[in-house]
């Protein structure tokens, strides 16, 4: 077994890419293998310093044409429909700021009613009032659908974006990136390549973004091997992403749940995290899920791979949609995960650039 754990410690270390068989070989494990060596893989590219950002994350709206399965957040009907006026979203931001906040999500559905000059307007007003705060906004899916409805090129929005703003995009909307398994769950969104092309197009014109997963639905094992190849090998190219996240579908209240009632457990969760670090060895953070499992199951994430916690999140709707209980992470929740188990913790930026040290 030693063997086996140097192998895929070094071939990470190296910068050698996994072959396919290779990477779906680690789901035969034991847990506590797998474990090892992506613990080992954090301590040489990370150190022990576990880092996190406080943040607030402001859904603008919540009507939506794609009408994702998996979702619960979209509006089913005109009386649920609402869409934040720019005065209602400075006044989140200026209340994220007071407490600390450095970097505002705003992601929403994709609302055919919202044009790029609403955007450029809320994100100009919102660098006017707060220039020292990170807009980590928009989804890749949001950002291809604004393209095909403006009759305007991806590149195009995006440079529009950042000119108002926009300094870098959040990985959601991957979902699994494989076409397969978004026919079934998420058919009316961009598909795999499109994605891709969106982040792509972003790192092009300097804009850092981040990738995610959210597995435990209808995905296979080589599903998830295909999606981490993709973004291994996107990031061998443009060097852009910052981090990886890897979170666990919620299927209370949406069309899912009469295939899948339970998310996945957390062993399942720490399998596909270590599993994350162990094949991503261009990507140099992986972000735990206190928002899905909860900050037991994240304490223990800090040892199977992950060296970063994510944001405290001052406000969150989409997961709450679904009837999970939210309440925000305190900065003294997120500094006690971290000295519980003997690592330094520091408060940093969008770009994981340390702010303060606790």
């Amino acid at each position: 077994m030693k063997d086996l754990i140097d192998f895929y410690v070094l071939k990470n270390l190296m910068g050698e890419d996994l072959e396919f068989d290779e990477a779906l070989r680690l789901f035969e494990l034991p847990l506590p293998i797998l474990g090892r060596i992506a613990d080992k893989i954090r301590r040489v590219k990370c150190g022990d310093l576990v880092t996190f950002v406080i943040d607030r994350n402001i859904n603008y709206t919540n009507v939506c044409v794609s009408k994702c399965k998996f979702c619960a957040f979209y509006a089913k009907n005109e009386e649920e429909a609402y869409v934040l006026s720019k005065e209602e979203i400075l006044k989140k931001v200026e209340e994220a700021v007071s407490f600390g906040a450095t970097q505002i999500l705003m992601q929403g559905g994709m609302n055919p009613d919202l044009g790029i000059e609403w955007f450029e307007d809320v994100f100009r007003s919102v660098k006017e009032k707060f220039p020292n705060v990170a807009i980590h906004s928009l989804s890749a899916p949001e950002i291809y659908f604004l393209a095909k409805k403006e009759g305007m090129s991806v590149r195009e929005v995006l440079e529009r974006l950042k000119e108002a703003g926009l300094d870098s995009l959040p990985g959601g909307g991957a979902e699994i990136l494989s076409d397969r398994v978004r026919k079934v769950i998420s058919p009316n969104k961009v598909d795999s390549n499109g994605w891709l092309k969106v982040m792509e197009i972003a790192h092009s014109i300097g804009m850092k973004t981040t990738a995610t997963m959210m597995f435990g639905h209808v995905e296979t094992n080589e599903d998830i091997v295909e999606h981490l190849f993709k973004i291994r090998d996107l990031q061998a190219k443009t060097g852009g992403f910052t981090a990886f996240i890897p979170w666990t579908f919620q299927p209370n209240r949406t069309e899912l749940y009469e295939l899948v009632k339970e998310p996945a457990p957390p062993t399942r969760y720490l399998q596909v995290l270590a599993i994350s670090r162990i094949v991503l060895h261009n990507v140099r953070n992986i972000q735990a899920s206190w928002l899905t499992q909860g900050f037991e199951i994240a304490t223990l994430a800090l040892k199977f791979g992950a060296n970063d916690l994510g944001g405290v999140m001052l406000e969150e709707n989409v997961v709450r949609a679904t009837g999970k209980p939210f309440r925000p992470a305190r900065v003294e929740e997120m500094v006690k995960v971290a000295k519980s188990i003997g690592r330094p913790v520091a408060l940093r930026d969008t770009y994981y650039r340390i702010l303060k040290l606790f």
